[in-house]
């Protein structure tokens, strides 16, 4: 959520900034609720101020033995009126937040300008990219054990079983990304409830902007997580993790309805409603959250470099930049059977606009409470890991040639 003290001093720069994302803030219709929020509280703070001068003279009259009726109509007016002033303010109160949670974060001044992926900044490309001797399978056909038949029997499209050998090196993948991150890169491991509140989904931005891609179970008023992302970065509400900064990581499965991407990437298990990913979360000091960002990229990067596999790192532009961000990074893999690089990993500077959504502040050394800055990224998602790793280690004989790093988490070699 963006700082309402900021949209009062500087709307019009915050209106610019915005427009980088391809998004119009209504700044009339800001400059209305705020005009009336303030009526308002200068009416509250007026009567507050005649209800108190009533009580005082019904003190004295009392003290005097004198007749209060008159004086006693006039509280009761008063205090009808107050709460006819505060069933107001709480009616606009709930419009301000409606207005301030459809507004996207406010990109980084940095950020490049563009209106889609392809005016993203390329940042470096990193391996060899495979010149293969022999005709290429993609990752359906190197492999027997990714069942999408099953999956759409079981549960509908975009739905896959995985077994055998599949299954294993989708196993081994989530165990080395996990070891990783918390014996090399030093987070804390969390298991995590699928289910979440829909608060806990609008504290990290999912909700209400992109309702159309939760699963929810609306008997109970809980939803499926669409990612880690968001129960991991919204626990920092319930419990006391102690000093900042925070390295949070998890692997959980994740479900998404991917609202607006039927059609695309359809085949295989690249695009799916129910997926696996390690998340890596940081909660960090303001100062600090540029540098923990880029820390966070060279984590990510860390799995695909152990791996051996060939990628590269992209800046988002404005309009390919989320909802939540103030800048992103994409790690993008490269998959032999699409001829390009594919995202496998974005890792985001949210700064305090999740902690503002959530009403989150902390404590610096001198017991100043601020808002800290959430970072957020995959470390990385496992089934895009499996389809590269199936893919740009394929052999001519239709077999897999297992990276070392996996072989001590596989019975296979």
């Amino acid at each position: 959520m963006i700082d309402t003290k900021l949209l009062r001093e500087q709307l019009q720069t915050v209106k610019a900034q915005l427009q980088k994302k391809g998004y119009k803030l209504d700044s009339d219709r800001f400059t209305s609720l705020d005009t009336k929020r303030k009526h308002l509280q200068s009416q509250a703070e007026s009567l507050q101020k005649d209800r108190n001068d009533i009580a005082r003279s019904i003190g004295k009259a009392k003290s005097a033995n004198e007749n209060c009726d008159t004086l006693l109509a006039k509280a009761e007016a008063l205090t009808t009126a107050t709460k006819v002033a505060e069933d107001k303010y709480k009616s606009l109160a709930l419009d301000i937040k409606s207005f301030l949670l459809d507004i996207p974060n406010i990109p980084d001044n940095d950020v490049p300008i563009g209106n889609s992926e392809n005016d993203n900044l390329l940042i470096k490309e990193v391996g060899k990219v495979p010149c293969f001797d022999f005709p290429t399978k993609d990752h359906m056909q190197i492999l027997e054990g990714i069942d999408m038949k099953s999956g759409a029997g079981l549960s509908g499209s975009r739905f896959a079983v995985l077994s055998g050998v599949a299954a294993q090196l989708h196993r081994a993948l989530s165990q080395f990304m996990l070891d990783v991150h918390v014996h090399k890169h030093g987070y804390t491991e969390y298991n995590l409830p699928l289910l979440v509140k829909p608060e806990s989904l609008e504290g990290t931005g999912q909700l209400p902007k992109f309702s159309d891609d939760i699963f929810f179970i609306e008997d109970h008023n809980l939803a499926l997580i669409p990612t880690a992302e968001v129960p991991l970065t919204n626990i920092i509400k319930y419990s006391d993790n102690g000093d900042i900064p925070l390295n949070l990581c998890a692997h959980t499965v994740c479900f998404r309805q991917e609202a607006g991407s039927y059609g695309k990437d359809t085949k295989g298990i690249f695009r799916q409603h129910q997926f696996e990913k390690v998340e890596l979360v940081k909660i960090t000091e303001p100062d600090h959250s540029d540098a923990e960002l880029l820390c966070m990229l060279e984590h990510a990067t860390n799995i695909l470099d152990l791996l051996k596999l060939p990628y590269r790192v992209v800046s988002l532009c404005g309009g390919d930049l989320g909802f939540s961000a103030a800048k992103t990074f994409d790690i993008e893999v490269w998959l032999p059977s699409q001829g390009c690089y594919r995202e496998i990993s974005s890792c985001s500077n949210t700064r305090d606009f999740q902690s503002r959504r959530m009403g989150v502040k902390m404590k610096n050394s001198d017991g100043k409470k601020y808002f800290p800055h959430t970072i957020n990224g995959s470390g990385v998602a496992v089934g895009r890991a499996l389809i590269a790793v199936l893919e740009n280690f394929q052999t001519a004989n239709g077999e897999i040639s297992i990276p070392e790093v996996l072989k001590p988490y596989l019975s296979i070699r």
